[in-house]
């Protein structure tokens, strides 16, 4: 067949050969680009609903850990200290991570600082430093709290556990 066709008309027929291939390419490449873009837009949608915690629900979490900081603090349960300032800050990390929109969560570095001080006391295991470290924070946490328009959240020192299942004295269990 080749040698009954001439150059013009063997040209002419790769040609159209080509032609065809190139859109019988662009054809299974756009039935896979629009596959691909449904699977993008249903892993979109699987993202955008997703359950992502709350500002508030972080803040609670600190809140939890900060209490029990304090009575492991003034228990001289100093690893059990430690555990808690490093959830805080787990906790503030996480808080910049998932909220990183939030106005709040920009200021959140003033807390930086008092944290790092406490964590000394903890380390020094010195009760009195410790005391005064965490008087520190829990102001920082307050001026942050006014800062942010959320005067109203006011923490303190906390004046009783806040889980009747959890020894904090260091060496006591039952």
């Amino acid at each position: 067949m080749c040698k009954q066709l001439g150059g013009f008309q063997m040209l002419k027929l790769l040609s159209l050969l080509l032609i065809a291939i190139v859109f019988s390419s662009c054809s299974d490449n756009s039935q896979q680009l629009s596959e691909l873009q449904t699977k993008v837009s249903q892993l979109q949608k699987k993202v955008n609903e997703s359950y992502k915690p709350g500002f508030g629900e972080f803040m609670s979490n600190i809140q939890v850990h900060h209490a029990k900081l304090w009575f492991a603090g003034i228990n001289q349960n100093w690893e059990l200290a430690d555990f808690e300032i490093h959830e805080i800050q787990e906790s503030l990390e996480d808080l910049q991570k998932y909220q990183s929109d939030r106005e709040e969560s920009k200021m959140l570095t003033i807390i930086n600082p008092p944290l790092d001080s406490l964590k000394t006391a903890i380390e020094m295991k010195n009760p009195a430093q410790f005391i005064s470290r965490f008087t520190e924070l829990t102001n920082t946490c307050n001026y942050c709290h006014q800062a942010a328009k959320f005067e109203f959240n006011k923490v303190k020192i906390p004046d009783s556990p806040p889980f009747s299942n959890q020894e904090f004295k260091k060496g006591n269990s039952n």
